[in-house]
C-alpha cells in the first residue's frame, strides 16, 4: 500500500507508523507545497493520503482509496474534488487535551499561582490568608456554558462536574438534562444561554451555520464578568464583536486558542487577528495549541492506522465523512 503524509501537520503522525500498519507499507512524507516531479508523482500514485487539505490545485490521485484527515476539521478538504473511489475519514482524540486546557485556563484565572509566586519572591504577601481583601476565586459553584456538545463538550462536562461546576449546554440538537447537564438550550435560545452562565466555551465546528454565531447580540446578553473561551474555530465568534466587547470591558475576559489569521507561505509569523487583540490586557492568547499533545498524536495515529487496515481489509471504516462510491 502506498501511503502519503502530506504537509507538516500530517508528518507529525508518521513516526513509527509502519509498525502500526505493517512493514509492507510504502510511506512517503511530502511537503505542504509539492516540489518537483517526484513529489507530484508520489501524490498522484498514493492509495492513502493523510492530510489536512485537498483542492483542485493538487495532483489528482486517481487510485486513491482513503483520504484521512489527521484531525476533526475538514473544512479545507474539497470533497467534490477528490476521486469517488476515495473514502474520507477524520479523527478526534483531542478532546481530553482540550478539556484540560479549558480547565487549566479557568483555574489560572481563579487561582493566581504564578502571580503569587512572582510577588512573594519580592517579599510581597499579596494573597496571604487572613484578610478579605486578599481572597482569590474558585471555580466550584460557577456555571460553565458549552456551545457545542460533541466530543470536546462532553469531555469538558466530565471535568467541570469534578470541580463542582454547573453545566449548561447549547446545541443544534436538543440535549436532555442529566446528572451531568443541568440545563440545555437549542441554538435559537443562544442569547438566553449566554446570559445564564459565567463561562462560555465555544467548540462548534466551522460551517455556514456557525460562522459568527457568537456575535454582538450574544455578547450583549452575557454577564458583565463572563469569560469566553474559543477552542473551536476562530470565525465562529464574530471578530469585531469580540474585540469590541473586550475593549469596552462589557465582559470579564477571553481565552482564545483559535484565530482569524494563521501563518502562511508569505507570512510565517503573523499576529493572529485583523484587530489588535494583543493590546488588550483581558484576553489570554495561545497559538491553536489546546489539543496538540503527545496523547492526541498517539490516539489519532491509532485511528488512522486502524482505518487503513480496515480499508484494505474490506471492513467498515470509523469516523466516515464521505463514503467511497
Amino acid at each position: 500500500m502506498r501511503i502519503v503524509f502530506h504537509g507538516e501537520n500530517a508528518a507529525s503522525f508518521s513516526h513509527g507508523f509502519a509498525g502500526l500498519v505493517g512493514d509492507e507499507a510504502e510511506i512517503r512524507l511530502l511537503p505542504d507545497h509539492l516540489e518537483g516531479g517526484a513529489d507530484q508523482k508520489a501524490y498522484a500514485e498514493a492509495e492513502v493520503i493523510v492530510g489536512v487539505k485537498f483542492d483542485a490545485s493538487l495532483p489528482q490521485p486517481a487510485g486513491l482509496k482513503l483520504f484521512h484527515v489527521p484531525g476533526a476539521g475538514y473544512d479545507m478538504v474539497d470533497l467534490g474534488a477528490l476521486p469517488a473511489s476515495a473514502a474520507v475519514c477524520n479523527c478526534f482524540g483531542h478532546e481530553q487535551a482540550i478539556a484540560e486546557y479549558v480547565m487549566a485556563a479557568l483555574l489560572a484565572r481563579n487561582v493566581p499561582l504564578a502571580d503569587a509566586d512572582r510577588r512573594l519572591r519580592q517579599g510581597d504577601w499579596a494573597y496571604w490568608a487572613g484578610a478579605p481583601e486578599r481572597v482569590h476565586g474558585e471555580i466550584a459553584g460557577q456555571t460553565i456554558g458549552l456551545l457545542g456538545f460533541g466530543h470536546i463538550g462532553k469531555a469538558i462536562t466530565a471535568r467541570a462536574k469534578a470541580f463542582e461546576m454547573k453545566v449548561h449546554v447549547a446545541n443544534r440538537s436538543a440535549v436532555p438534562a442529566s446528572p451531568l447537564v443541568d440545563r440545555a438550550f437549542t441554538l435559537d435560545q443562544l442569547a438566553e444561554f449566554c446570559g445564564s452562565v459565567d463561562v462560555v466555551v465555544v467548540s462548534v465546528p466551522f460551517t455556514a451555520e456557525t460562522k459568527g454565531i457568537v456575535g454582538a447580540d450574544a455578547f450583549a446578553a452575557m454577564r458583565p464578568g463572563a469569560v469566553v473561551i474559543n477552542v473551536g474555530r476562530g470565525p465562529t465568534i464574530d471578530e469585531q464583536a469580540l474585540y469590541d466587547a473586550l475593549k469596552a470591558g462589557r465582559i470579564g475576559g477571553a481565552v482564545i486558542d483559535t484565530w482569524y489569521r494563521y501563518p502562511s507561505a508569505g507570512d510565517s509569523n503573523p499576529l493572529p487577528a485583523n484587530l489588535p487583540f494583543h493590546e488588550l490586557s483581558n484576553v489570554l492568547m495561545t497559538p491553536h495549541m489546546s489539543g496538540w499533545t503527545s496523547g492526541t498524536i498517539s490516539r489519532r495515529q491509532g485511528v488512522i492506522a486502524d482505518n487503513i487496515k480496515r480499508r484494505f481489509g474490506g471492513e467498515p471504516l470509523v469516523n466516515v465523512v464521505r463514503a467511497s462510491a
